[in-house]
Order: C-alpha cells, then sequence, then structure tokens
C-alpha cells in the first residue's frame, strides 16, 4: 500500500487570535494550503494528574505528506502549548481538483534561474551577436 500524498492534521489552541497566527503563518509559509478554524470546542484531558476541561480552538491544516514534517516543525515552534497536539490524518480520497490545488499552494518556491545571457533581459536571437 502506497503512502497517502495528502494529509488533514489537527492542532488546537486556547484562544482564536493564537489559532488565527497559526494559520496565516503556515499558509504564509505554504506549508498548508488551507486552515480551518472551528468554534471553541471543549478539551477533557489528563495533564500532571489532574484531569482538565479547556476551552480550545480547532485547526484543521490541508497539506501534503511531502510538508509535513517542515509543517511539525513550524507548529512546534510556534505553538505556545508545551505538548501541542498535532494528529496527521491521511486523505485517502478527494477530488482531484481539490488535491491537486493543494499540491499546488504548498509546493515550496524555488528562486527564478539566473539570466545566463551576457546581454540580461535580452533573449538570444539566431545568427544576432
Amino acid at each position: 500500500m502506497t503512502s497517502p500524498a495528502w494529509l488533514t492534521v489537527l492542532t488546537t489552541t486556547d484562544s482564536e487570535e493564537k489559532a488565527r497566527l497559526l494559520a496565516r503563518g503556515v499558509v504564509e509559509a505554504r506549508l498548508a494550503a488551507c486552515v480551518q478554524i472551528s468554534a471553541p470546542v471543549i478539551s477533557v484531558y489528563r495533564w500532571e494528574n489532574a484531569v482538565e476541561t479547556t476551552q480550545e480552538w480547532q485547526l484543521l491544516l490541508k497539506t501534503t505528506a511531502e510538508r509535513y514534517e517542515e509543517l511539525e516543525a513550524h507548529l512546534q515552534e510556534a505553538h505556545d502549548y508545551d505538548t501541542p497536539e498535532i494528529i496527521a490524518i491521511p486523505v485517502v480520497r478527494g477530488s482531484a481538483g481539490y488535491l491537486g490545488w493543494v499540491s499546488a499552494e504548498t509546493a515550496p518556491v524555488t528562486s527564478p534561474s539566473p539570466v545566463t545571457s551576457e546581454r540580461p533581459g535580452i533573449p538570444d536571437t539566431p545568427g544576432g551577436s
């Protein structure tokens, strides 16, 4: 079985403002094509031997498997939780158009090639000097 090419990554944070900052950061860095922020959710979890209940904002990040490692590192660095939830769920099917868009929007931007002509900006012409 081949690995999925696309992922939906989940994370949470404790305020809408932080959720928006995380979302904008990963989209600007082309690590996610899209991030959806869900209205506050209630999380119940065990932390340091106590059961906690907190209000959080959940983020669903759409990315490619190729960009996952960089996305995870970015989230770890930008997040203020000691142990942020970062879970990748494989996308096993989706519309070709949407998945193509996710791939295009998360592709690393390459620098333009340097001009090799002795006359920058002027294309070489046959028979010209």
